[in-house]
């Protein structure tokens, strides 16, 4: 793989609305704003009220849609993914929405998050004969709705939600009807906003600054919102809602012009770095963040320290994600194809390196590398989030523990293996300062697991690969 596939990989996003005559072109240019989120796939589907239709296929937005398309999928509602394949092999069949026909309705089906159960459902829905077409967790979902019988479809999604755990923001869409809900734990992030008299949800705000949507609020853990010709409503399916939002979405996923709880993510991130700054200071000549998420951090961090804020990373935006690699030096190659030092601001300098994370250390090993290959005298890396030192099990792909290097290393023997002059890492109280929460809190609203190990739903076994489970106490 290529250097930026940046070791971890980046969630799903979707997109909704309703109440617009030009709802598919909204929702592709939705796509557009939430394709950080994913680059393995995309999808939209649309209703007229009569006939839901649908288009999606393996790639980027781009790739999958043109005119022509778009001009098809005509209807007042649509929903939208845009897919990182965290479950479920990367192939046409696994990308969403899943549309599901039967002789009285079509259900279609977006999800960004992972169901730490779904393995445990898959299986007892096969021993009551059900037949999956897809490996993805989301198709679990639509077999549980299904097979509710003939209640009304909202009951049917409300007692499908009861059976799954996990993370989970969730838009359906019938020719009827625009459903969403997130999970009880609110893991995953989803906003609502409105567009005149049209209803939009979207992973992210930023989808909403492309329309010139308005944003409304954030979807409330456990929240089940209906929108139709009606209006819109909104009910609690589950009365056990604690908010834990993930983390890395402050540090890493989210776009740094998105809110998220009232909280902008540059303003998070750079916060992240002003409090680096203080807990891990070092004389130093420039400060440099490595592109893109860790740009603010940087910023922050050379406010507080007073060192100066140098570009000394530049990002070339125009290399595929993916490139044929035959041997190692051809990887390593790879690496300078994708960033390439400013020689002119590194050389002979001692300069901070600040990196929103470490999962393997092969990233930060090689970036390194060519800083001192460019002239630097020193490299201090600095790490904006504390280390990773437990799998994420709600639709990050982060390594297994195994694979983990601050699971296995001190903070001085990943000094040594990455080749820096220092080496620091945020640590869990700064992280939540910054944030603006408070650690001691028993709700303090934050997903914490790959750092601390308590997770805030229960793991199931299914989960678990064979060799972690004795790592889960």
């Amino acid at each position: 793989m290529f250097y930026d596939e940046r070791e971890l990989k980046e969630e799903c996003g979707v997109f909704a609305i309703w109440g617009h005559d030009q709802a598919a072109t909204l929702t592709y240019y939705g796509l557009h704003s939430l394709q950080h989120r994913g680059q393995e796939g995309a999808g939209i589907a649309v209703t007229d009220g009569e006939k839901v239709y649908d288009h999606k296929g393996v790639g980027l937005v781009n790739d999958v849609f043109d005119s022509n398309q778009l001009e098809s999928l005509d209807g007042h509602a649509a929903i939208g993914h845009v897919r990182y394949s965290t479950q479920g092999e990367n192939d046409y069949a696994n990308v969403q929405p899943l549309v599901f026909r039967s002789q009285t309705d079509t259900l279609s089906l977006a999800h960004n998050g992972n169901l730490v159960n779904a393995q445990a459902l898959k299986c007892q829905l096969e021993a009551q004969g059900s037949i999956f077409q897809t490996t993805s967790d989301t198709e679990v979902i639509a077999h549980l709705i299904k097979r509710g019988g003939p209640l009304r479809l909202i009951d049917n999604v409300k007692h499908a939600l009861s059976m799954i755990k996990g993370a989970y923001a969730l838009v359906m869409l019938t020719e009827n009807q625009l459903i969403a809900a997130l999970d009880p734990n609110g893991l995953r992030p989803l906003s609502l906003g409105k567009l005149g008299d049209a209803w939009v949800l979207a992973s992210e705000t930023c989808a909403f600054d492309l329309i010139g949507a308005t944003y409304v609020r954030d979807v409330e853990p456990g929240e089940l919102i209906t929108i139709d010709h009606s209006g819109m409503r909104r009910e609690a399916f589950s009365t056990s809602t604690q908010r834990a939002m993930c983390s890395m979405e402050y540090i890493y996923f989210s776009r740094p012009d998105s809110n998220i709880e009232g909280i902008n993510v540059h303003a998070a991130r750079k916060s992240l770095g002003i409090k680096l700054a203080e807990e891990a200071p070092i004389e130093a000549d420039v400060v440099t963040g490595v592109p893109d998420s860790s740009i603010s951090a940087a910023i922050g961090y050379a406010e507080s320290s007073g060192i100066p804020y140098e570009l000394g990373m530049i990002k070339n935006r125009y290399v595929g994600r993916t490139f044929i690699q035959p041997s190692q030096e051809l990887r390593e190659q790879g690496v300078k194809m994708k960033l390439s030092p400013v020689r002119g601001i590194v050389e002979g300098k001692r300069v901070v390196m600040v990196d929103d994370s470490i999962v393997r250390g092969t990233t930060s090993r090689r970036i390194v590398r060519m800083l001192k290959e460019a002239g630097a005298k020193e490299v201090h890396v600095r790490i904006s989030s504390p280390p990773i030192v437990h799998s994420c099990y709600y639709g990050i792909d982060t390594s297994t523990e195994g694979e983990l290097i601050a699971a296995r290393h001190s903070v001085e023997e990943i000094r040594e293996e990455i080749g820096a002059d220092s080496l620091e890492f945020l640590s869990v109280d700064g992280l939540m300062a910054a944030i603006g929460r408070d650690p001691s809190m028993s709700q303090c609203g934050q997903c914490l697991a790959c750092f601390t190990g308590k997770y805030p739903t229960e793991i199931y076994p299914d989960t678990v690969l064979p060799h972690e489970k004795e790592m889960l106490v």
